[in-house]
């Protein structure tokens, strides 16, 4: 690799790592503020545990990809349909019949998606020499 690829590279990696720590501190900042809220409110509801939930498994996200260098696709999935979840009780009362099934019914196709993926993680694993990419 030539010396203009390998510092490319490098300055590449820690831009990476930079926005990963941005989002963290980003996301814990969400969370300290999310925690005020409910403080002043003196009321915590489900969409607010909800939401906490969101933000725990962003940090779990970066962390994982500060560790191993690799994003499972199931995360964002799960975050996805945690939202949707958020967002039907949220707006429950407000939304037309359609609206709800489809919401719903992304939160299924996510679901499923999920289940394909690990299916498939399971079936046919990945080569170690491949290392999941």
């Amino acid at each position: 690799m030539s010396q203009n690829r390998m510092l490319g590279s490098k300055v590449l990696d820690m831009l990476q790592h930079l926005g990963l720590i941005i989002v963290a501190v980003a996301t814990v900042a969400a969370v300290g503020i999310e925690i005020g809220h409910m403080w002043q409110a003196r009321t915590v509801t489900l969409a607010d545990l909800l939401l906490m939930f969101i933000y725990l498994e962003v940090l779990a996200m970066v962390a994982i990809y500060l560790r191993s260098g690799k994003l499972p696709i199931r995360i964002p999935l799960y975050i996805a349909i945690v939202a949707l979840a958020r967002y039907l009780i949220l707006d429950m009362k407000g939304m037309d019949s359609w609206r709800l099934i489809t919401v719903a019914g992304a939160a299924l196709v996510l679901a499923i998606a999920i289940l394909v993926i690990r299916y498939g993680h399971v079936k046919y694993p990945y080569d170690k020499d491949d290392g999941g990419h």
